[in-house]
C-alpha cells in the first residue's frame, strides 16, 4: 500500500493530471450545453405536426446515434479539417492545433450526444398529458407557443434523470477524443502506462478516482433536481 501511495505521488508530480481531467470537464460542459440546445431543436422537430420536420429529425437521430462516436470524432478532425479545411480557431494562434482540435471534438460530441438528449426529452414529453396541448390550441396558442409555454417546461422537468444519465455518458465519452489527438485523461493513462510500466495499478487508480470525482456529482445533482423539480403524477 505504501508503494501505491508513493507511485501515485510520483505520477501526480510528473504529469499534469488535473489539467488533463480539466480538459474532459470542459468538453463535457461545452458539449453538454450545445447538445442540450440541439436536442431541444431535434425533439421539437420530432413532435412537430409538419411531416417533413418530423421525418428529418427522426432520420438524423436514428442514423447518427448508430454511428460509433470514434468515427464521428475522426470525421470532424480528419474530414472537416484535414480534407475540407474547415478551421474553428485562428490560424495565427500559438496553440492553434490544440484549440482547433478541442472545438472540432466539441462539434463531434455535440452532434452525437444531441440524439440522446432529444430521446431523453421525448421521454419527458410522454409525461405531459395530451389534454394540455389540446387546451393550449383551444385558446389559440400556436404550435411554437404551446411548446415554449406549456410542453417544454414540463417535459424538461420530467426528463431530468434521463438527461443526467446522458450527461454522465457524455462525460465518459470525452475520452474518445483521444482519437483526434486532444490531450486529456485518456492521454495521461496511455502515456503513464507507456513510460511507467511498473506503475500500471497506480495509473488506473488515479484515472478511476478522477472519473468518480467528475461523474458522481452529476448523478447526485440530477437526483436532487429530479426530486426537487420533478412533476408529481
Amino acid at each position: 500500500m505504501g508503494n501505491l501511495f508513493s507511485d501515485i505521488g510520483y505520477l501526480l508530480g510528473k504529469y499534469d493530471v488535473v489539467g488533463a481531467f480539466w480538459v474532459n470537464v470542459q468538453l463535457t460542459l461545452w458539449a453538454g450545453v450545445l447538445s442540450f440546445l440541439f436536442g431541444l431543436i431535434l425533439v421539437s422537430m420530432r413532435v412537430s405536426p409538419v411531416p417533413s420536420l418530423s421525418r428529418g429529425a427522426a432520420t438524423y437521430i436514428n442514423i447518427v446515434r448508430n454511428i460509433p462516436l470514434t468515427v464521428i470524432i475522426l470525421a470532424c478532425s480528419l474530414g472537416l479539417w484535414g480534407q475540407l479545411g474547415i478551421e474553428l480557431a485562428a490560424k495565427d494562434s500559438p496553440d492553434f492545433l490544440a484549440q482547433n482540435g478541442f472545438r472540432l471534438a466539441v462539434l463531434g460530441l455535440t452532434a452525437y450526444t444531441a440524439c440522446f438528449m432529444a430521446e431523453s426529452l421525448r421521454a419527458g414529453f410522454n409525461t405531459v398529458p395530451v389534454g394540455q396541448a389540446e387546451a393550449a390550441r383551444a385558446i389559440g396558442l400556436t404550435f411554437g407557443q404551446t411548446m415554449r409555454l406549456v410542453i417544454l417546461p414540463q417535459a424538461i422537468r420530467g426528463s431530468i434523470v434521463p438527461l443526467g444519465n446522458t450527461l454522465i455518458a457524455l462525460a465518459k465519452n470525452t475520452t474518445v477524443v483521444q482519437a483526434a489527438g486532444v490531450v486529456q485523461a485518456a492521454s495521461f493513462m496511455i502515456t503513464g502506462i507507456d513510460q511507467n510500466g511498473n506503475m500500471i495499478f497506480a495509473v488506473f487508480t488515479i484515472v478511476a478516482i478522477g472519473w468518480v470525482i467528475i461523474v458522481l456529482p452529476i448523478g447526485l445533482i440530477s437526483t436532487f433536481l429530479s426530486k426537487r423539480l420533478g412533476v408529481a403524477r
